[in-house]
């Protein structure tokens, strides 16, 4: 089976790798290139296409292999990997690339609750020693003052904004941002389907159908068709006895005889595909999860960390286009109304004297469910009839009743 190789892809790689084992005058090339786009789009298969067309030798690490619990052992092993594929070159006579794989699942910081270890810091700056001194790449412990081949280092990822910013940079890092175009998505397209001798207008029509989709959906399309068979081999041969019949079993393997590839069966499966992705999509559960763990997390705030208390004076707030803003509230106070009752939670108000705070009776000023504006216009007034009060703020779950927040704005003094 022969697939696509897009000639932009494979003309990037080339160039960059070329330029790595060339010695071009007063020219300073950038050891690294970061392959980045949208996910499931290819970029990791189209690399290894690229290497087996050039003949290219590849040492790989994975994102998995930039964190440890051992402090320094991430960035040792990627020096020990550079120097192995140095030693290929040597050894096999071919050009060789180091490839990190999803670089930005391992060394990025997508946002303030990413962990940033001594590891990642410890990878950043060993890449950017090696993009320094591709051919001074010396082990922990030793020292080897021969100098090494210089290895063009090809990392994947899909946000390359969340890496460190002095990696990425001009000069140490080449960027190509992967998207297929259309010819380019039908060509990759036609080499899943190419054994199937599926017809190139069909397979036009498959990928205008589903112009949104990456190039992963097609794959799997493909994978989908062999449900209804290997279904009825579980039914023939009965659930309790499948596995001894795949596994390890005296008898043949099982056959499978050609799925229907015809355009309308295929459009039909990639339809309900789209309809699993949009249900994922319309729950929402992660977003859920992590919006109740960011609002149990600002219990524990200190009074440094809580928003200043709110007066006349503030400046005014503002809010995302179509969600009511505040001329008095800060803007984190007013974000936060609009985040509790858009993620259809329910806002309390609630407020307390000097006296009654030391025992934590507080009294209710009001219960908000969807209608921000009606909240914040309430949790002004709040503030203006109760200048000496403790005034605080609570986020309810209306599915079982759990304090999301309680999170005090106004402190009297």
């Amino acid at each position: 089976m022969s697939f696509y190789i897009s000639p932009r892809f494979l003309n990037k790689l080339a160039i960059h790798i070329t330029k790595n084992y060339l010695d071009l005058p007063n020219v300073k090339v950038p050891l690294l290139l970061g392959v980045h786009g949208r996910k499931g789009e290819g970029k990791t298969f189209q690399c290894q296409l690229a290497f087996d067309r050039m003949g290219v030798e590849v040492v790989h690490m994975s994102a998995g292999e930039l964190e440890s619990p051992d402090a320094g052992d991430p960035a040792r092993l990627v020096r020990l990997r550079y120097r192995e594929a140095a030693d290929l070159v040597k050894v096999r006579g071919k050009m060789a690339v180091l490839m990190i794989n999803d670089i930005d699942a391992g060394a990025g910081r997508v946002d303030q609750y990413t962990q940033y270890t001594i590891n990642t810091q410890l990878v950043n700056g060993t890449l950017m020693n090696i993009a320094d001194n591709p051919t001074n790449v010396q082990l922990p412990g030793s020292y080897d003052s021969s100098p090494i081949q210089r290895i063009p280092i090809i990392v994947t990822g899909n946000d390359l904004s969340t890496l460190y910013a002095p990696l990425i940079r001009d000069g140490r890092m080449d960027k190509f941002f992967w998207e297929p175009n259309r010819d380019d998505r039908i060509g990759i397209v036609s080499g899943i389907f190419q054994v199937n001798e599926v017809a190139h207008a069909d397979i036009e029509r498959l990928v205008d159908t589903f112009p949104e989709q990456s190039i992963d959906f097609y794959g799997a399309l493909r994978s989908r068709l062999y449900d209804e068979q290997v279904q009825r081999l579980v039914d023939e041969v009965g659930i309790d006895r499948i596995s001894l019949r795949v596994v390890n079993s005296a008898e043949a393997p099982p056959e499978f005889r050609s799925p229907d590839f015809s355009l309308r069966h295929l459009i039909e499966v990639g339809q309900q595909m789209v309809e699993e992705q949009r249900r994922v999509q319309d729950m929402r559960l992660a977003e859920e999860y992590n919006k109740a763990l960011y609002f149990n997390r600002k219990l524990g705030e200190t009074t440094e960390s809580r928003p200043e208390p709110v007066n006349g004076s503030a400046a005014p707030a503002t809010s995302p286009p179509g969600q009511p803003s505040s001329t008095q509230l800060t803007a984190e106070m007013v974000t936060q109304v609009n985040q509790i009752l858009g993620q259809g939670h329910r806002l309390g108000i609630e407020y307390v004297d000097q006296r009654r705070f030391r025992t934590n009776s507080w009294n209710c000023y009001g219960m908000f469910e969807g209608n921000g504006a009606e909240a914040i216009a309430a949790l002004e007034a709040c503030l203006s009839e109760h200048p000496e009060n403790y005034i605080r703020v609570v986020g309810i779950s209306l599915s079982d009743r759990r304090r999301l927040l309680e999170q005090v704005i106004q402190r009297p003094g």
